[in-house]
């Protein structure tokens, strides 16, 4: 039985409005997570907008959790990046800090590429990373990367790496797919990324989650992700959010619940999402949790 992965959240960045990283706010908001439910905190995923944030700015957080007490086992830090030395760079840092898992997407530039491709990307990262290679993650988020991370590609990988690759988060939204990888690999920690699948994955045999929704919602979702306990709640949120770019929409709800309205910035491409439509998403909040938005 492969250990419970637990529930991360998956961590947003607070940017002031030069769009520097309040790393002070930053290490606040994952204590207040580590507090409420969550098991660890990832760093740098879809929702942390790792994609925009250099590498200096990745060492300065990561010294700035260690400074803070915030130990390696908490720590999940993501790589979202498409050159094999800038992966291998990024882990290695990474897991010299002691962080507990590597999140590791695809690379994205390149749309189309096949399974062998994607296996040929890895097997060079974990290669070149050598005796430090471990407790890798493989990210599937095709919305994003325009690369699937196929069954068969993650059979591939366990077999071939079966030191370094223990768990898939799925966040491809595809319940046939997530069914389909809780199904074939209960050997390997399945994290499912879309809420309103969680519950059921769990009673399945999925590990936990690296969800969005705890940033703001500790408590609610590990009762998904590791008791495997349905909430239509989160459910009918997510519905709502889905509506709108996820990322931003995710940051106007962790300003509401805090009360900090620099949460509400981005970085571009992306852009903070107008009044209007976070009056829509606050307001589905309200229906949700009435006492936590009291």
């Amino acid at each position: 039985m492969v250990k419970k992965f637990g529930l991360s959240a998956a961590l947003t960045t607070p940017f002031d409005h030069e769009g520097e990283i309040q790393t002070s706010l930053l290490v606040e908001h994952a204590k207040f997570c580590l507090g409420n439910g969550c098991d660890s905190v990832t760093l740098f995923g879809t929702t942390g907008e790792g994609s925009s944030i250099g590498h200096k700015e990745r060492l300065k957080v990561i010294s700035s959790f260690t400074a803070a007490s915030i130990k390696g086992h908490h720590i999940v830090a993501g790589v979202l990046v498409d050159s094999i030395p800038d992966a291998v760079e990024q882990m290695s840092e990474a897991l010299d800090n002691g962080a507990r898992n590597i999140l590791l997407a695809p690379p994205s530039y390149f749309k189309n590429v096949s399974d062998d491709g994607l296996f040929e990307w890895f097997a060079a990262a974990f290669k070149s990373l050598g005796s430090k290679a471990r407790d890798v993650i493989v990210y599937n988020i095709p919305s994003v990367t325009m690369a699937k991370i196929s069954v068969e590609l993650v059979t591939r990988l366990r077999a071939a790496f079966p030191d370094i690759v223990i768990g898939v988060k799925d966040s491809g939204g595809d319940w046939a797919h997530t069914e389909r990888l809780l199904r074939t690999h209960g050997d390997l920690a399945i994290m499912i990324g879309d809420e309103r699948h969680l519950a059921q994955g769990t009673r399945l045999g999925g590990q936990g989650a690296i969800s969005g929704m705890a940033n703001l919602l500790g408590p609610e979702v590990r009762a998904m992700a590791v008791d495997g306990k349905d909430d239509q709640r989160v459910t009918d949120l997510v519905n709502v959010i889905l509506n709108y770019p996820v990322t931003p929409s995710v940051k106007a709800l962790v300003a509401r619940t805090s009360g900090n309205a620099l949460w509400l910035n981005v970085r571009p491409p992306l852009m903070t999402i107008s009044s209007h439509d976070r009056d829509t998403i606050a307001q589905a909040f309200d229906q949700a949790f009435a006492v936590k938005a009291a």
